[in-house]
């Protein structure tokens, strides 16, 4: 019997990364995925996708896990950043990060996943899913302050049945005490 494929959406931060542990423990075969979607206008900040690709590499590298770059910058600017920008003009505050979920990570990721050969995709959120009578339930992180239900708001039930989300069911304390102990 085959292990069940994951591709794994990593920022290069403490929660995708422990994410990626959890899913090895499981007995998942984790396959990590970086995605572009906004370049920097300074190559040196702080927050530059180089920095951020570099550091998901480096767990990858570190787990033995394989690791893709996938370059969405076009997309994003279409169908994320310039429609937040015409909803702003019209009146309305559009919320970036629920689009970027619904579009990118769960609309391009997932079917990325399925070129891979993968049976989910997973990422760091600090939600939870629960699988019922043939349905996927989304539910908000075990940690209150850290839940990110909100922004998973726009998934619908194909997206949520080939999801898989590692770290709902903890604390971020015990994220990052998890993140220590694999020297992460």
């Amino acid at each position: 019997m085959s292990k069940k494929r994951v591709l794994l959406g990593m920022s290069g931060g403490v929660d995708s990364s422990v994410s990626a542990i959890l899913l090895l423990e499981q007995g998942y075969e984790v396959i990590g995925a970086f995605m572009k979607n906004w370049s920097d206008s300074d190559i040196d900040s702080e927050c530059s996708w180089r920095t951020e690709r570099r550091d998901a590499l480096r767990v990858t590298a570190q787990l033995g896990i394989e690791f893709h770059t996938f370059d969405y910058e076009e997309e994003y600017r279409e169908e994320v950043y310039e429609y937040m920008i015409s909803e702003y003009e019209a009146g309305r505050t559009p919320n970036p990060d629920v689009l970027c979920n619904k579009y990118m990570k769960f609309g391009y990721l997932l079917r990325e996943a399925e070129k891979l050969d993968c049976d989910f995709i997973a990422t760091g959120h600090y939600a939870r899913i629960d699988r019922d009578d043939g349905l996927s339930h989304l539910l908000a992180g075990v940690d209150q302050n850290k839940d990110q239900s909100y922004f998973l708001c726009q998934l619908n039930q194909d997206q949520l049945e080939k999801v898989l989300f590692p770290i709902g069911e903890l604390q971020k304390s015990r994220v990052r005490a998890n993140a220590h102990e694999y020297d992460l």
